[in-house]
């Protein structure tokens, strides 16, 4: 039986890879396959280790029936280039971080997360940290697309 692993990255993991987590993790158990799918998030960033995710990613992931409060921001490390087959970039920014850290032997996949998006309006993941609510909204709209994508994808190579 096949298995697969995926990691969301944006810069604080506090606002966009949470949600992408919280989404794909519920879409992943809806379709039983939590035993096959393991699922994490982090950021390149240090700023918000060991933090919940935004209060406004919990209240609007919450009015969709996403629970993200049990999450905790962590840093990206090498280690999770052995750990995980799809490692998705919310941005253009963090996924060079990705390039410049993945080792030469890597060959798990890493891109924008968008690139299994449905939609073309956006490529990237917009940072909603200093936006208003709708920010949020369009975060949760863009993952949710592109979550279906990408486990349409993965149980493609299963």
């Amino acid at each position: 039986m096949s298995k697969s692993s995926v990691l969301f990255v944006c810069l604080g993991n506090i606002c966009r890879s949470p949600t992408a987590d919280g989404v794909f993790r519920q879409l992943v158990e809806q379709q039983s396959l939590a035993d096959r799918i393991l699922v994490d998030s982090c950021g390149t960033g240090s700023f918000h280790i060991g933090e919940k995710p935004d209060s406004r990613a919990i209240k609007a992931a919450a009015k969709r029936d996403y629970d993200l409060s049990t999450l905790r921001a962590r840093q990206l490390k090498p280690e999770d280039f052995q750990a995980f087959d799809f490692i998705l970039a919310m941005d253009r920014m963090n996924l060079g971080v990705l390039e410049a850290m993945k080792p030469a032997d890597y060959h798990g996949h890493v891109s924008l997360f968008l690139d299994f998006s449905k939609q073309r309006t956006h490529k990237q993941v917009p940072d909603p940290y200093y936006e208003g609510d709708e920010g949020f909204e369009l975060v949760l709209d863009l993952v949710e697309d592109a979550s279906r994508g990408l486990l349409d994808t993965i149980q493609q190579r299963w």
